[in-house]
């Protein structure tokens, strides 16, 4: 099921909304469909294109849940599809109409001195296909005789694409009136693509990147077409889009050779076919570089785990109990604050961390990078490390509140560690379960050691092996053995 189809199934059609939902209700979707959905590959796979092609309930879509659900749902249908009809489809999308200003984006108005809105055309070369500067298949810069870097665009380009997303109106309204281009996503039916209105679309040619030229005389869709074809064929964007996808499933820092590797499989499937992301997603999960042991040691292998596949993970592994007809809703509200990320509640269209970001230190001295240690510090740190004991000792997991304190909150879905008790008994038996579940068996024996002998101050009484599966399971989702994915 897509997103909205989700909540209105598990109840959400009962409400009463006294608008249409808001970003409450798309955070009770997401979390509905991550707890008990099957799909969980595609899921994750939507997740990670939702940071790269942005939007976010920061922003004026927080009063939008459906349109954000809808977004959503493109990248869901999309996962194990083609990168270019996910761009055409975000590209007609109102609520990315509405995030990036290309929704009512007229053509130049000598008159009132207007000229088209750049925001889209920037950040659909910038974030979503190309980047900033010329790639080699391997994701390493192209470099000009001086050895900087090539700018794959400039002001100029900018100014172009801006006239080629021209002319986006909403494509229907949820009332009985008929649409008109001056409309807004306030009254818009958000589950219709936005429409082009030719009248509102800069005529002429527009002159693209490499002498490329879109014609005059098309209408705006055909124009449209044109630009997004004109990018999704250009050099740039296998590369671009592969590193990323390696570094949210695999690791922060590809060789070159796994990202030319699965670049290759963009460019071409093995039936002619660019862009498909089933064959893509299939070639960074199988290749060498992901599945050799011989990697482990490897100082440059692995990644920190971001903050919501942490919760995500325990949750799977861990939730059981909900109080309220079976439903697994859960808000964002805190655990974003905290720990400073939840699906589609990034704080820019830039995404919660930089690709390229090194931290100061060994890190940056080795000339790697570690994206997710951009929204890690002191204070995120020892917030997160709250929240699993609120998991662990509260059994406290998801909740239908704004509440932060779980002995105040009367809809709260608890931990489920009943499993581990016949474990628990055994200290050794308990510390293999939850490196199975959580540290995929490559919990370390330094670990092992302090936590096992920990362990065994408890005795195997009810109560006794209780704490033994608490601080088991505290100690190992705060340590290093966890959070870094190997």
């Amino acid at each position: 099921q897509t997103t909205f189809e989700t909540f209105l199934a598990e109840g959400g059609d009962s409400l009463d909304f006294t608008t249409r939902p808001n970003w409450v209700h798309l955070d009770y979707a997401w979390w509905e469909n991550t707890i008990k959905g099957e799909d969980l590959f595609r899921q994750r796979m939507a997740y990670a294109l939702s940071e790269i092609l942005v939007i976010s309930a920061e922003s004026t879509l927080a009063s939008y849940g459906e349109a954000l659900g809808v977004y959503y749902d493109i990248l869901i249908e999309n996962s194990f599809g083609n990168y270019r009809d996910i761009m055409d489809d975000v590209s007609r999308n109102v609520a990315m109409g509405t995030y990036l200003s290309h929704l009512r984006n007229a053509k130049t108005d000598t008159v009132n001195n207007t000229n088209p809105d750049e925001n889209y055309a920037r950040e659909i070369m910038q974030l979503f296909s190309i980047g900033l500067y010329e790639l080699n298949q391997d994701g390493t810069y192209q470099l000009d005789t001086d050895g900087n870097p090539i700018p794959t665009y400039n002001n100029e380009d900018i100014k172009e694409f801006a006239k080629v997303f021209t002319g986006f109106g909403i494509g229907g309204r949820i009332d009985t009136s008929e649409a008109t281009f001056a409309n807004s996503i306030y009254i818009a039916d958000v589950t219709i693509p936005m429409k082009m209105w030719d009248v509102w679309h800069e005529p002429g040619e527009k002159h693209l990147l490499n002498g490329y030229t879109i014609p005059e005389g098309q209408t705006g869709d055909e124009d449209v077409s044109d630009a997004l074809d004109h990018l999704f064929n250009h050099q740039n964007v296998a590369p671009f889009v592969s590193k990323r996808l390696i570094q949210h499933f695999v690791k922060s820092n590809p060789t070159p050779e796994y990202v030319a590797d699965i670049s290759a499989i963009f460019a071409d499937n093995g039936a002619g076919v660019r862009g498909d992301l089933k064959a893509v997603l299939k070639s960074i999960l199988l290749h060498s570089e992901a599945r050799s042991c011989e990697w482990i040691s490897d100082a440059s292998q692995g990644k920190l785990r971001e903050p919501i596949l942490r919760y995500t993970t325990v949750a799977r592994h861990f939730g059981g109990f909900s109080p309220y007809e079976d439903r697994f809703w859960n808000l964002s509200y805190s655990y974003n604050n905290d720990v400073d990320q939840h699906p589609l509640h990034s704080p820019t269209v830039f995404n919660f961390f930089s690709p390229g970001y090194s931290p100061n230190g060994e890190i940056s001295e080795a000339g790697l990078v570690a994206p997710v240690f951009e929204i890690h510090n002191s204070r995120t740190g020892i917030n997160y490390c709250n929240w699993v004991y609120y998991w662990v000792e509260y059994e406290y997991l998801l909740a239908c509140s704004t509440s932060d304190v779980p002995e105040e909150n009367d809809n709260v879905v608890s931990t489920n560690m009943s499993r581990l008790y016949e474990y628990a008994k055994d200290a050794d038996a308990l510390l293999d379960q939850l490196d199975l579940f959580l540290c995929h068996g490559q919990l370390s024996e330094r670990t092992r050691g302090i936590i096992k002998e920990t362990l065994l101050e408890y005795p195997p009484t009810v109560i006794g092996l209780a704490e033994r599966i608490q601080l088991a399971s505290y100690l190992i989702l705060i340590s290093p053995d966890y959070n870094i994915l190997k």
